[in-house]
């Protein structure tokens, strides 16, 4: 096993959170650029919201055949495939030139990108201690976030001004390199064994996993905080640029630099499991989002900007704790569990964006509070039954 300190473990956590920045840049490139696509198509923020949701879709509908795969052919191979293809695809949608056919192309880019995704963490389960897992997993979403923070602000500069595809080429080269390095510094898999077992067995293991309370219901949290983390934040995109803001998308991108919150709290996530246990952290950090979802109320710049970094500090706090707890509770297949959770955390971006969008519409900020308090209500909720599924679970 990889313990913390070696070099083992600070080669194979560079290499991963190297992975990982890269797939979240090009996960994240479009989502500033929506007002201004909406405005070149000329359809409505829900229409274009079709481009990012296309993405994320692709990404929870391959999560699974990845983490299928990997069970055969291994971690280590499927994570340098899945960037590999990355980077042939960003070249790809660089012939797009009309909505529908930019939709099909990030489809594409989100089932490329869902390899990475779905098999990075079932590395760290098996390859890490336990304890080396707890840290890594924080790390590894840390990378997520500033992969996120990197692809937004630079798709919303560099296309802004210079437009989406030279934006696109650029990120599809760099990626082309980050995985040539990956390739040859991440550690072979060490405990991983084949599945030798009929593909039948491995789908019913699968099932079994949305099957089990513990699990299921910390993906039903991962899902419903991802509808709200990311949607906010492209709602918050459409609320700067239009009035009485008028903020240039470059400029509006910025915000992304709120998730340097959540890069703190996700990196502080296994120290608080450690210590605290990682429920009452996923009971923190979705209080802490709510009161950001409150704050932005405030039509100020600042108070805007301070809610979106309590959004996302409580965000990427929930995201880590149940991500872990995933990995952790998983008894077998655990590419698969951990693939289901991301399945749950992309289809919630996916919808929600329509969701919020359209609370957005009805009633601004207020509708998106609305709407956003259904949801966080349905997180507590089922926190509250994995709390009462873990007391049962514990012997008195």
């Amino acid at each position: 096993m990889i313990e913390p300190g070696t070099p083992d473990y600070r080669s194979a956590s560079r290499a991963l959170a190297l992975g990982s920045l890269l797939v979240f840049a090009n996960l994240y490139l479009f989502q500033p650029l929506l007002p201004v696509l909406a405005a070149h198509f000329g359809v409505a923020a829900t229409a274009a919201n079709g481009i990012h949701a296309a993405t994320t879709l692709g990404l929870a509908i391959g999560l699974l055949p990845w983490a299928l795969l990997s069970e055969r052919w291994g971690r280590r191979p499927v994570l340098l495939a899945s960037l590999m293809l990355v980077a042939l695809v960003g070249l790809v949608q660089l012939l797009a030139d009309s909505l529908a056919l930019l939709v099909v192309a990030r489809l594409l880019m989100g089932l490329a990108l869902s390899g990475f995704v779905a098999v990075a963490v079932a590395y760290m389960a098996e390859e890490f201690s336990p304890i080396a897992l707890a840290l890594a997993v924080g790390s590894y979403v840390a990378a997520n976030s500033l992969g996120g923070i990197a692809g937004r602000i630079y798709g919303g500069m560099v296309g802004d001004w210079l437009g989406w595809q030279p934006a696109a080429l650029a990120l599809a080269l760099l990626t082309a390199l980050a995985t040539a390095w990956v390739w040859r510094t991440l550690p072979p898999a060490r405990a991983f064994r084949a599945s030798r077992a009929p593909l039948r067995s491995d789908l019913g293991r699968a099932i079994g996993h949305l099957v089990n309370p513990r699990l299921w219901l910390a993906m039903a949290i991962g899902g419903l905080n991802f509808a709200l983390f990311v949607n906010q934040f492209t709602v918050m995109g459409f609320r700067l640029v239009a009035a009485p803001h008028h903020l240039p998308v470059a400029v509006a991108s910025l915000i992304f630099l709120c998730y340097l919150s959540g890069t703190l709290t996700s990196r502080l996530s296994g120290a608080w499991s450690l210590r605290y246990g990682p429920l009452s952290g996923m009971a923190l950090g979705t209080l802490i989002a709510m009161a950001g979802c409150l704050l932005a109320r405030i039509d100020a710049l600042w108070a805007m900007v301070l809610g979106l970094l309590l959004i996302s500090a409580g965000a990427f706090l929930v995201h880590a704790l149940a991500y872990a707890w995933v990995s952790q509770h998983a008894e077998q297949a655990k590419a698969s569990a951990t693939a289901l959770y991301l399945v749950h955390y992309y289809l919630g971006a996916s919808l929600g964006g329509f969701w919020l969008l359209y609370c957005y519409e009805q009633g601004q900020w207020d509708g998106v509070v609305a709407g956003s308090g259904i949801l966080y209500t349905l997180m507590l909720m089922a926190l509250a039954g994995l709390q009462r599924r873990q007391r049962m679970t514990v012997p008195v």
